[in-house]
């Protein structure tokens, strides 16, 4: 069955988002245990290309599948699972990368949600936080897309993140999402209302 393409942002609403987030149904690799059977022979490089034996996989709708399937393990590596084989693959930063954001409202009211390399869609909230961490080329900014996977956030789409925090006009710069406050700087980020 071929995927749908991925939603253009600027066209949608945060509400739309949010329905088009929940209707995405994911595969239930949570609930998958098979047998481990070796080596995907995939690596997910830091800017979010895909590469097999490496050579890129050239068609986004071969990554956008293969990223339903993707599992983050509890000793932190990362998994291809489906439920007959569980096949390790290599993650060089983050699976995903946010390549895109889109905020509505102010202040506490703000939502902020981002398109990710893949065509998902992901509102920042409790329940998909944003953190910072401070790296050798300076800040990085992650959101948690779901069960351990997180988005490296794209420099431009960092620095209009940094544009709304400084905006904010707080003592402390950041942003608030779907109700959390997410403090821009080097740290876990999140501060509940």
């Amino acid at each position: 069955m071929p995927m749908s393409p991925p939603p253009d942002l600027a066209s949608l609403s945060l509400a739309d988002i949010a329905r088009l987030a929940e209707a995405d149904k994911l595969p239930p690799v949570d609930k998958w245990n098979p047998e481990h059977c070796g080596d995907s022979e995939m690596r997910i490089a830091r800017d979010g290309s895909w590469t097999h034996q490496g050579s890129p996989i050239g068609r986004q709708e071969m990554v956008r599948l293969f990223s339903t399937i993707l599992r983050r393990e509890p000793d932190g590596n990362y998994v291809l699972v489906t439920p007959v084989e569980k096949l390790d693959i290599e993650v060089e930063d983050a699976p995903f990368v946010a390549v895109e954001m889109k905020a509505e409202g102010s202040g506490e009211a703000m939502r902020i949600a981002f398109r990710l390399n893949t065509g998902d869609l992901v509102t920042a909230g409790p329940n998909h936080p944003l953190r910072f961490t401070e790296g050798p080329d300076g800040p990085r900014p992650y959101l948690l897309v779901r069960g351990g996977l997180e988005a490296l956030v794209a420099r431009a789409v960092y620095y209009e993140l940094v544009e709304l925090a400084l905006a904010n006009g707080g003592q402390e710069p950041g942003v608030w999402s779907d109700g959390a406050f997410f403090a821009v700087g080097a740290g876990d980020g999140a501060v509940a209302a």
